[in-house]
């Protein structure tokens, strides 16, 4: 059934029934908004914890990352390092969201600026970035799954038959040294290239697939709320674990097997022999572009700044007992996650290691190899696996459906209606959460790759980043700055760029299907066993030209292992303004597809010729811009308009330095003491008499800062090493 064994199908049933019933437990607990979007504030580390780590990692997570090992070698395990950074930042923000004492970051917005139309704003931002970030994890969950369930290539229709073939003739023609292509060939290339034809069909369709997993979060998640989703969340970690760790003793006994080798030397020996040194070029191979040391550097700084303002980091934070069990957990879930990704790359490395020549797109690379080495079993593992990718969506899901379902209920819901009861408020969140996953269903059918999705996440949030960075830590910020720093970000960065594309003869305007320019590069390096057999493929197919009188250039030189070689490139045309690139539309017209990024046509059409940039850097200066500008805005204007009422905003940043108690009553007499006397902790300001709210750093946030610097910096030691290992320094 559905291309699995029954054995494997009874797995994923004993799952949903499982987190089903954690639903109906929870629900039973919930009096209240409070109990219902924070879990009644009464969470521990070790719920904390695998709160972080559950809802920091969906199925993208491991499924992304062997996607871009796949096409960028080891660079690609940036994905999920790029905040790697963050470590120390997290455990001194956590505690923020705890010490705001909300229910909502949307609150954050009303409580700072005194308006309740930023936080209704910032609610419907950060509705329409959850919706995107679970899309993205049902997009990750179902292309893995149908590849798990691939069919036969003899059980093909006519239809997928010939897009298969496709594939297979892509594959040739991007395995071949770019001299020994025609013309015509060239042509052949960059036409398949946009068309990118599939190699994996399944009989399972995909959007059903999706389907049926939001309609299993919708009943516990709804049902039970943050408590259900804390607790299926603590459940779904240890699958998470599993998830990371299931497939390397496979993958790592069959490579062995075919090769001769044992052990870890025997892994290394074949990763020598089976992936060329560009694979382990830390900073990205001359083709495999997305990750330079720039772009990585850009999306770090813009990653730090867009994170502190997600609102399910105050979900979180929010609903441990107190501030300790707040950055504690927050910091170590995180932290775990960075870890697993050192496990997703390795797990990648083997799988591309056995594959790459079998897969042509690596969106069901982790789908197949599933099939292949857990599939032979016989004990239900494959369904495990299946289990485990789904438990790692709902994970996500359910925690990020209720911070949007908090948000539109609390911020967008409440001041248009606010005599509702209790109950009814409760009943409006689960309405708003049955919307948010629908949202998440939509975009999941919106985007073409992992890689789109997560490119927009990355970004997504510099609409409000910095209205809640200068809002915590300037006085001056003003609420006329913050709503001239958001609409004027949301309306050039997004509407537009959403909007415009749907004008008549925009998709399809000659300029605007403007690429960068086709780089010939050449690069050194020490043939291994992989390359010694693609340069006899180059061979036999010079000859075959030459027999036809049309072979370019001279004959190829043989080459044996341990030689020194040049190796030809051509880099791809990517697109310059659209977000998916170029397509070929029904009508065979080639036309824009996504998003159109107004700010490289204006940079271009100001004398910026991005044509001769390479593909990173445009992508780099686009960072760039949509990073800094908000922030500009908002100073410029704050600066220029009425200050806030400052004893408002003392009672807001007195608020901000007092420590929370676990003890409610407490902790409520704590706040007063500060309202009465707001210049309490002056003393712990390290700019005083100024309007930068920046505090000391006291002997627990410096033990905790150097302790996870430490942290960060042994997982990019290992992440060398591995490189190193790969290229044969050592």
């Amino acid at each position: 059934m559905f291309g699995l064994p029954l054995i494997d199908i009874l797995m994923i049933a004993i799952y949903f029934c499982f987190v089903i019933c954690i639903g109906i437990y929870a629900s039973r607990r919930i009096h209240n908004q409070e109990d219902f979007f924070l879990g009644g504030r009464r969470f521990g580390k070790w719920v904390q914890t695998f709160a972080a780590f559950g809802q920091s990692t969906s199925a993208e997570s491991a499924v992304g990352t062997t996607v871009l090992v796949a096409r960028n070698g080891i660079a690609g395990i940036w994905q999920n390092l790029i905040s790697v950074f963050g470590l120390p930042i997290y455990w001194i923000t956590s505690i923020w969201y705890r010490r705001m004492r909300l229910l909502t970051l949307g609150d954050f917005f009303e409580d700072r600026y005194n308006s309740k139309g930023i936080a209704a704003l910032y609610a419907l931002i950060s509705a329409a970035f959850f919706m995107l970030v679970i899309g993205l994890g049902f997009t990750a969950m179902s292309k893995t799954i149908t590849g798990i369930t691939a069919k036969p290539v003899n059980q093909l229709s006519s239809v997928e038959l010939a897009e298969y073939e496709n594939a297979l003739e892509l594959e040739q023609l991007e395995n071949t040294d770019s001299a020994l292509l025609s013309a015509d060939d060239k042509s052949s290339l960059e036409r398949l290239r946009i068309e990118n034809p599939r190699k994996e069909f399944s009989p399972i369709d995909e959007k059903i697939l999706i389907w049926v997993v939001a309609i299993i979060v919708m009943i516990y998640a709804v049902m039970g709320g943050l408590e259900a989703a804390f607790l299926t969340d603590m459940l779904q970690g240890i699958f998470i674990l599993i998830l990371s760790l299931l497939l390397l003793p496979f993958a790592a006994v069959k490579i062995n097997t075919l090769t001769g080798g044992s052990g870890l030397s025997g892994l290394v020996q074949a990763a020598r022999a089976h992936l060329p040194q560009e694979a382990f070029e830390i900073w990205g191979s001359p083709v495999l572009i997305d990750f330079t040391w720039y772009y990585i550097i850009a999306i770090m700084i813009m990653s730090q700044i867009n994170v502190a303002v997600q609102a399910n980091q105050l979900i979180v934070c929010g609903s441990a007992k107190d501030e300790y069990t707040a950055r504690l957990g927050f910091t170590t879930g995180i932290f775990m996650k960075r870890f697993t990704t050192l496990l997703w790359g390795i797990s990648a490395f083997l799988l591309v290691i056995l594959y790459s020549g079998v897969v042509k797109n690596p969106d069901y690379l982790w789908g197949h190899a599933s099939r292949d080495l857990l599939g032979s079993v016989g004990v239900g593992l494959v369904g495990l696996m299946i289990a485990c990718l789904m438990s790692a969506l709902m994970s996500t899901a359910d925690a990020l459906m209720l911070t949007a379902s908090s948000l539109m209920t609390h911020n967008f819901f409440r001041p248009l209606f606010p005599k509702f009861s209790e109950h009814g408020y409760i009943w409006t969140g689960r309405v708003f959460g049955f919307l948010i996953l629908l949202g998440g269903v939509a975009f999941a059918s919106w985007f073409d790759t992992v890689f789109q999705m997560l490119k927009l996440l990355w970004e997504f949030n510099i609409f409000m980043a910095a209205g809640f960075w200068l809002g915590v830590k300037w006085r001056r910020a003003t609420r006329t700055g913050a709503w001239w720093s958001m609409v004027s970000a949301l309306l050039f960065f997004g509407i537009l760029q959403v909007a415009i594309p749907m004008l008549p003869g925009v998709k399809t305007h000659p300029y605007l299907a403007k690429t960068v320019d086709s780089i010939h590069v050449e690069r050194t390096y020490l043939a291994r066993q992989v390359d010694v057999e693609e340069r006899q493929a180059e061979i036999k197919i010079w000859e075959s030209l030459n027999e036809a009188g049309c072979a370019p250039g001279e004959r190829p030189q043989s080459l044996e292992v341990g030689m020194t070689f040049r190796k030809s490139y051509e880099t791809p045309k990517n697109s310059i303004f659209w977000t998916q690139g170029l397509k070929y539309n029904q009508n065979g017209v080639l036309q824009g597809s996504g998003m159109l990024t107004l700010e490289l046509v204006l940079l271009d059409l100001l004398g910026g010729n991005l044509s001769k940039n390479p593909h990173a850097l445009n992508e780099t200066i686009r960072v760039i811009i949509r990073t800094c500008v908000p922030f500009f805005v908002l100073i410029l204007v704050s600066l220029l308009s009425k200050p806030e009422d400052k004893q408002r905003l003392d009672r807001f940043f007195v608020k901000m330095k007092t420590p929370v108690q676990a003890n409610r009553e407490v902790d409520a007499h704590e706040i007063e003491l500060s309202y009465a006397q707001p210049q309490r902790f002056d003393d712990k300001k390290l700019f005083p008499h100024s309007n930068w709210e920046f505090e000391k750093f006291d002997k627990i946030d410096i033990i905790g800062i150097v302790l996870f610097t430490i942290g960060g910096l042994l997982i990019l030691a290992v992440l060398y090493a591995i490189a190193q290992l790969g290229l044969g320094a050592w």
